[in-house]
Order: structure tokens, then sequence, then C-alpha cells
């Protein structure tokens, strides 16, 4: 599958929002159990992150570890 950056940011995001509404998970609760893991986040940084769609590969893993999500399908 080709594609430009832009395209790949923004299939990332609507991946993340997708497993956000499947868990029943806002933004505010996401940071609260990324910051338990470890890792600080603010509600405010996590929806910048989420909408610029341009986030690192650690925080979409470990925003689908918070979710629980246990497998990552990509087709």
């Amino acid at each position: 599958m080709a594609g430009t950056s832009d395209e790949w940011a923004d299939k990332a995001k609507r991946y993340l929002k997708a497993e956000m509404t499947r868990a029943g998970v806002k933004n505010a609760e996401l940071a609260r159990r990324l910051t338990e893991m470890g890792l600080p986040e603010t509600e405010g940084g996590v929806q910048v992150k989420i909408n610029r769609g341009a986030f690192p590969a650690w925080f979409l893993l470990a925003a689908l570890t918070a979710l629980g999500c246990s497998s990552l399908r990509l087709d």
C-alpha cells in the first residue's frame, strides 16, 4: 500500500480514535491511564497528539495498551 505520510498519519489517527470509541475511553481517561503506566500525559496533550495524527510509534503502542488492545490488525 502506497501513500503519503499525511495519509498514513490520518490512518493512524482514525485507528486510534476507533479503538478509543470501542473501549468507551475519552482523552482525559486515556491521559490518566498513560500516566498510571509511567507516561505522564494531560488531556490536552493527548488531544493534540491525536488531532495532529503524527504521533510517535511509542505513543500509539502505549495508547493501545492502555485501551486494553491485545492485537493490532492493519488490513
